[in-house]
């Protein structure tokens, strides 16, 4: 169906940063499925793992009981931190979110399901998600969306407040806006938002789906605020490109599900939480976080080293350049691609950059020098 742009490339193999298409030329990989190949394109322990899963069990439905999965959400709840915790496994980031809004729903019961989101936010593509995500230019085309939903601006504590009535059961935040032009908050933001859902007793989603699991330079992006979330959302890199995601919740909201109340035939089956697990078990091996914050400081240097570029933001290896000239990334995406390098234009005006978290110093050189040439 004709949902997506005709590609200008089509890839046929991947290693590491590096992707190959099916004229054999060679490309560096700065965006990394969109966050999803965190450990690298045919990551060998990854593909071990699935290979061995493989031809082992790949699905018996959720009737009856797997040994993978809970391994998965032991590790993610542990890495989460804070209160213990449950997990509901999906099959995507939208999955996951729509997991956390049903349960937030059926936590808030009946006339208090309202759930408030930001403008410029990105929650996936379901008709519930699609009106979390705060734009209204997206919803057009599908009204009438779901109820419930009401959205505010960006890291502005006034304006949640005066959203916040008694009608709301949660609050649902990127702790990083990745599709909305990785908009990082202002200090303080987050931790009022915190304050605000305790003071009125709202629950606090934070949506983890592309900067969770290393990208920021922490496990998870809230952990930079010092804050305890409600539900966390988490998928992209925790698959490594196999399909699967997870909705995490503090145990007392998760207990608000019973069963029957929610479900999915695919997830947290035992080739996507071999996946999974293989994943966790190299970025704690690797601790990955710490590279990310290394190599995203080098990478930002870089960028900023440019004429062309305005300024930097994000947080490690989540990135985007502001070009100084105005409604010129979409061009330099498509001329960066004919050099050799994958990067996307998350607005008219900035370029997004988020490589593998395992990505070389070398390669990081060799991008930007890339860009350079690419934006003289």
């Amino acid at each position: 169906m004709p949902t997506y742009p005709a590609p200008a490339v089509t890839f046929v193999r991947g290693e590491g940063a590096v992707l190959w298409d099916d004229r054999g030329r060679r490309y560096l990989d700065f965006l990394a499925g969109v966050g999803v190949t965190s450990l690298g394109h045919a990551n060998p322990a990854v593909a071990a793992a699935v290979a061995e899963q493989a031809a082992t069990l790949v699905h018996v439905s959720n009737l009856f009981a797997t040994t993978v999965g809970p391994e998965v959400a032991a590790t993610l709840d542990r890495l989460i931190g804070g209160p213990a915790g449950k997990v509901f496994f999906a099959n995507s980031g939208a999955e996951a979110n729509e997991c956390a809004l049903k349960l937030a729903r059926k936590w808030g019961g009946r006339g208090r399901h309202v759930v408030v989101s930001a403008y410029g936010s990105f929650h996936g593509r379901t008709l519930a998600t699609l009106h979390a995500t705060g734009q209204p230019q997206k919803h057009e085309a599908f009204q009438p969306l779901p109820e419930g939903f009401r959205h505010v601006a960006w890291s502005d504590l006034a304006a949640l407040e005066a959203a916040m009535r008694p009608d709301v059961a949660a609050v649902i935040l990127e702790c990083v806006q990745g599709e909305g032009g990785v908009r990082v908050p202002d200090d303080g933001y987050l931790p009022g938002v915190r304050r605000l859902c305790d003071e009125r007793g709202v629950l606090l989603i934070l949506d983890e789906v592309q900067t969770g699991l290393g990208r920021t330079g922490r496990w998870f992006a809230f952990q930079h605020a010092g804050i305890e979330p409600d539900v966390v959302t988490v998928a992209k890199a925790l698959g490594n490109g196999v399909p699967i995601g997870a909705c995490w919740a503090r145990d007392d909201v998760a207990d608000a599900f019973a069963p029957g109340d929610h479900a999915t035939t695919f997830g947290g089956q035992p080739l996507a939480a071999s996946a999974a697990r293989a994943v966790l078990a190299e970025m704690e091996r690797l601790d990955v976080p710490s590279l990310a914050a290394a190599a995203g400081e080098r990478l930002a240097k870089g960028l900023e080293s440019l004429g062309a570029v305005a300024s930097v933001r994000g947080r490690g290896l989540l990135l985007a350049a502001e070009l100084t000239a105005p409604g010129t990334a979409g061009d330099a995406a498509a001329r960066a691609l004919e050099a050799g390098l994958v990067v996307n234009a998350v607005t008219d005006s900035a370029l997004r950059l988020e490589p593998s978290l395992l990505v070389t110093d070398d390669e990081i050189d060799e991008a930007v020098a890339v860009l350079g040439e690419v934006l003289g």
